[in-house]
C-alpha cells in the first residue's frame, strides 16, 4: 500500500530534533522506533519502542544509554561474551531513516498503516564499536584521509588534478539485487530450468501478470523511499508462467533484477540495501509471490548475484566532482595511475578478501563454471583498447567506463550475492584498493607502466603483483582457458567455506596489511568465527539431512522380473551411491557419518575434504537417477 500522505523516509540532516519530533506528532500512524544494528554476520536488529519513549528520551537514543541488547542477541563471537554481553545501540544521524509500515495493522483513528521508524545504528560494546555500519564509517574515513595524504605527497600520474585543490575524498558506491521469485509450495524440475536458461527464454524478456504488477510496485515503492530506482527487468533464469481458467498466473518461477541509483556514502549505500531487500520482500508478498535472496537456490540454474560497484573521486574547493580513476584523455589510456593502483591491490589481496565477501555455504555454490558467476581472480578493462569498449562477464571485477561519463567510471565486483555483508565487503574492497595506491602512487610510475604490469604474464616478474600469476583478461577465461589453465594463472577457487578462510592462515602478510585501526584484526577473527560456526552447524544439520532425504527418495522403480538388464545395472550403480553416502555397515561408515564425526573432533580440513566428495557423488546420484528414472517405465 502506497499513499502520498505517508512519511517514507526522514532524510540525513534536514531535520533537527525539534523538525523530526514535530513530524512525528503529525503522523501518530508511526507509532513504533526500531534501532537498526548490523551484526558481523549482516543481520539487522528489528525492535518495537513506543514512539512516547523516543519522545520522552530523544538524546538518550543517540549517546547509547536508550537501548542495549546482549551479545546471544547478535553475532559477535569472541568479543560479546557470556561474562561481558552488554552491547549499546547509539542512533545514527548522519544517515536517511525509513518508515516500515504494516499494512496488515491499520491505525483505527487514521486509517493508516501503523509505522516503524527504523533508524539505523552503531552497536558499542566495552571494547568499542564492533558492528559493520561503524567497521565500514571508521574504514572510508580511514582510507579517505590516506588517499589523501597520498596525492598531496605524490601526486597522480595520468591525472591533472592540483592537491591543494581537493576538499575531501568521496566514495561513490551502488549495489544490484538479484532475487528468485516464485508461487507458493511450488517445485519444478531443474531441467526444465536448465533447459530455459540455455535457450535464453527469460533474460530481459516482458513479465506478465502479478509478476509484472508486483515488479512495478516495487520500483514505484523504492522511488517513495528515496532510493532513485534505475530499472526492473527480468534475470537470465526462470520458466514460462501457466496460466489458470480465470486467466490467472499460477505457476510462477522466475528471475528479476532491481537496481537503484549509487550515492557517496557507502554506509548509506549498504543501508539501502537492506531496505531495498525489505520492499521487495513485502510488495511481492503481498501480491501472493515468495521471494528468495539465496545466491544459489536452485542448484544446476543461474544463482543470484549482487554485483557491488567500488567508485573514487575528488570534491574540490570549487565544488567540482573529480573522477580519480580517470586519465586525463579516456581515449588514450584506460585510467590514471591511482586507478590501476586500486584494482591491483584489490586483485593482489583477494584471496584474504574473498573470505569476507563469500563467507557461506550457498555464496560458494553460486560461484561454478558455467552460470556467467567467477571463479577466478582476474580483471578485465573492457577492451584490448581504451578506444574500442567491451564487456567481459566472465572476470572477477571489471572496469566499467565511457567517455560520455566520465564520472561515472568504475570497478564492478562480481563475487558479491544478496546476502553477502555489504558494509564488510566495501570496506575490505576499499583497504585493498588503498594499498595498491600506496604502491602505484609512490612508485611514480606513469599508468602505461602500471597497465604493463597489471597485463604480465605468468612467470613474469613484477614489483608488486605475484610473478606467478596472471590478472588480466580480455577474453572469456572459461572458454578460453581449461580448468588446470585457470587454476595456474590465476589461483584456485576454494570450494568449501572451510577451503576459503583458510587463506588467512595461508597469507598472513596480506591480512596484516589491510588490518588497521579502523577494521581491526580482532573484528576480522570475530567475523571469521562467526562464519565458520554457521558452516558446521549448517554442514550437520541442514546440507546432510538434506542430501539423506535425496538418498532415501531413490527408490527402485523396475521390477525383478524386468527382462531389460539395462535397469538392474543402472540401479546397482545408484544403490552403492546410496549405501556409501548415507548408510553404516559393518564393514565402513558413510561419508554423511564420517562428515559429523570430523565435525565433532573440530577436524575442519577432514570435514572440508568429506563435503567435497560428498557434493561431487551427489551430483553423481541426481544424474544416474534421473537417467535410471526416465528409462524404467
Amino acid at each position: 500500500m502506497v499513499k502520498d500522505d505517508l512519511v517514507y523516509v526522514i532524510p540525513a540532516g534536514q531535520y533537527g530534533k525539534e523538525g523530526v519530533l514535530a513530524l512525528l506528532e503529525q503522523h501518530p500512524e508511526i507509532k513504533f522506533v526500531s534501532l537498526v544494528g548490523v551484526d558481523l554476520a549482516g543481520n539487522d536488529t528489528d525492535e518495537k519502542i513506543p514512539i512516547s519513549v523516543f519522545f520522552d528520551d530523544y538524546e538518550k537514543f543517540f549517546n547509547g544509554t536508550a537501548v542495549q541488547t546482549d551479545g546471544s542477541s547478535v553475532v559477535l563471537p569472541g568479543i560479546a561474551t557470556l561474562s561481558d554481553a552488554r552491547v549499546d545501540m547509539k542512533a545514527d544521524p548522519s544517515v536517511n531513516w525509513f518508515v516500515d509500515y504494516n499494512d496488515g495493522n491499520i491505525d483505527p483513528a487514521t486509517g493508516r498503516p501503523v509505522g516503524t521508524l527504523r533508524i539505523p545504528s552503531f552497536l558499542c560494546h566495552a571494547t568499542g564499536y564492533i558492528d559493520s555500519r561503524s567497521i565500514l564509517r571508521n574504514t572510508t574515513d580511514y582510507v579517505g584521509e590516506q588517499i589523501l595524504a597520498l596525492i598531496k605527497k605524490y601526486g597522480i600520474k595520468g591525472l591533472s588534478v592540483n592537491p591543494d585543490d581537493i576538499e575531501k575524498i568521496v566514495f561513490t558506491t551502488a549495489t544490484e539485487l538479484e532475487f528468485w521469485v516464485k508461487t507458493p509450495s511450488q517445485d519444478v524440475e531443474t531441467r526444465l530450468l536448465s533447459a530455459s536458461q540455455k535457450l535464453q527464454e527469460q533474460y530481459w524478456q516482458r513479465t506478465h501478470g502479478v509478476v509484472r504488477t508486483a515488479l512495478e510496485q516495487t520500483v514505484e515503492r523504492l522511488e517513495k523511499y528515496g532510493l532513485n530506482p534505475e530499472m526492473g527487468h527480468k534475470e537470465v533464469g526462470g520458466i514460462k508462467a501457466q496460466i489458470d481458467d480465470s486467466g490467472k498466473l499460477i505457476f510462477v518461477l522466475e528471475q528479476i533484477e532491481v537496481d537503484w541509483k549509487f550515492t557517496n556514502d557507502p554506509v548509506q549505500t549498504a543501508d539501502n540495501e537492506i531496505q531495498a531487500r525489505i520492499i521487495v520482500r513485502e510488495v511481492f508478498r503481498e501480491n501472493g509471490l515468495e521471494v528468495t535472496f539465496q545466491a544459489k537456490p536452485i542448484q544446476g540454474v543461474a544463482g543470484s548475484g549482487e554485483h557491488t560497484h567500488f567508485g573514487l573521486g575528488a570534491i574540490l574547493k570549487s565544488g567540482k566532482f573529480v573522477n580519480l580513476f580517470n586519465p586525463d584523455d579516456m581515449n588514450e589510456e584506460f585510467m590514471s595511475s591511482l586507478g590501476y593502483g586500486a584494482i591491483m591491490g584489490i586483485l593482489k589481496h583477494y584471496e584474504v578478501m574473498n573470505p569476507f565477501v563469500s563467507a557461506t555455504t550457498d555464496s560458494l555454490n553460486r560461484l561454478k563454471p558455467g552460470f556467467e558467476a567467477p571463479v577466478c581472480i582476474v580483471t578485465s578493462l573492457g577492451g584490448e583498447t581504451p578506444d574500442v569498449p567491451t564487456r567481459n562477464r566472465s572476470v572477477l571485477i571489471g572496469l566499467i567506463r565511457s567517455v560520455d561519463s566520465p564520472n561515472g567510471t568504475r570497478f564492478e565486483l562480481r563475487a558479491p550475492n544478496p546476502f553477502t555483508n555489504t558494509y564488510i565487503a566495501i570496506a575490505m574492497g576499499y583497504l585493498s584498493a588503498l594499498d595498491g595506491i600506496k604502491y602505484a602512487l609512490s612508485s611514480g610510475k606513469t599508468p602505461a607502466e602500471l597497465l604493463a604490469e597489471l597485463s604480465k604474464k605468468p612467470g613474469e616478474a613484477a614489483d608488486y603483483l605475484e610473478k606467478d600469476r596472471a590478472y588480466r583478461s580480455e577474453v572469456d577465461v572459461f572458454e578460453e582457458f581449461t580448468a588446470a589453465e585457470r587454476d595456474a594463472m590465476f589461483g584456485k577457487a576454494p570450494r568449501t567455506v572451510w577451503e576459503n578462510f583458510k587463506a588467512l592462515e595461508l597469507h598472513p602478510e596480506k591480512l596484516d596489511t589491510l588490518a588497521c585501526p579502523a577494521f581491526e584484526k580482532r573484528i576480522m577473527e570475530s567475523f571469521k568465527l562467526g562464519a565458520l560456526n554457521r558452516w558446521a552447524l549448517e554442514l550437520q544439520f541442514r546440507i546432510i539431512p538434506d542430501n539423506l532425504s535425496k538418498v532415501i527418495s531413490a527408490k527402485p522403480l523396475h521390477m525383478e522380473a524386468d527382462t531389460n538388464p539395462l535397469e538392474a545395472e543402472r540401479w546397482t550403480k545408484i544403490n552403492a551411491l546410496r549405501t556409501e553416502l548415507g548408510r553404516d555397515t559393518d564393514k565402513s561408515l558413510s561419508i554423511f557419518s564420517k562428515i559429523k564425526k570430523a565435525l565433532a573432533a573440530n577436524d575442519y580440513d577432514a570435514a572440508s575434504d568429506l563435503m567435497v566428495v560428498m557434493n561431487d557423488k551427489m551430483d553423481e546420484l541426481t544424474d544416474l537417477y534421473y537417467e535410471y528414472s526416465h528409462n524404467a517405465f
